[in-house]
């Protein structure tokens, strides 16, 4: 078996958070040189994205999975839409793997969906206000993290949860006669 790839470091938020200020500084420039610059990052991430695409159906699924497991280039795959997992399961699992520490505070939390790009998560922080803002920023950047192609996570308005109601014709075993009341 394979080894895995080396877990992320300070190095890839740092790089990753360089250049989206640099591209921001870019985009707030006036003038054509500045939409030619522009231009050419677009060009550029499109041919590279291409390339990456041809380099995981070369290379498998096994070692398409290794590389969404990795930080930078599960963020590399999500910008490209080449992650094999979907978005809403990466942003539950970012969830889950805060929900053992949050509990241990006497709050939980869950994922509640993805619309778009905005997942919503249902927060209940057993503590102080400064406590839950805490929490909340340290599941929106974990979810982020994971799913980077998101642009925000929201907090549900109390009381709002994902419905466990199951429709009784997905789990009917037999079929109803006809003429029978459902």
């Amino acid at each position: 078996m394979a080894e895995p790839l080396p877990p992320g470091d300070g190095e890839t938020a740092e790089l990753l958070a360089r250049a989206d200020d640099l591209l921001g500084r870019l985009e707030s420039l006036p003038g054509p040189t500045a939409q030619a610059a522009l231009e050419a990052v677009r060009v550029l991430t499109e041919v590279y994205g291409e390339a990456l695409a041809r380099m995981l159906d070369a290379a498998g699924p096994a070692l398409a999975a290794r590389c969404a497991d990795d930080e930078l280039l599960g963020h590399l795959l999500a910008l490209h839409g080449l992650h094999p997992e979907p978005v809403e399961q990466r942003a539950a699992r970012a969830v889950e793997s805060l929900r053992p520490a949050v509990r241990e505070r006497g709050g939980d939390v869950q994922l509640v969906g993805v619309d778009g790009d905005i997942a919503t998560v249902q927060l209940e922080a057993g503590g102080c206000r400064s406590t839950a803002a805490g929490v909340a920023a340290a599941v929106r950047e974990a979810v982020l993290a994971l799913a980077p192609e998101l642009s925000d996570v929201r907090q549900a308005p109390d009381g709002t949860r994902r419905s466990a109601f199951v429709p009784l014709d997905t789990v009917r075993t037999r079929p109803v006669p006809s003429g029978s009341p459902t």
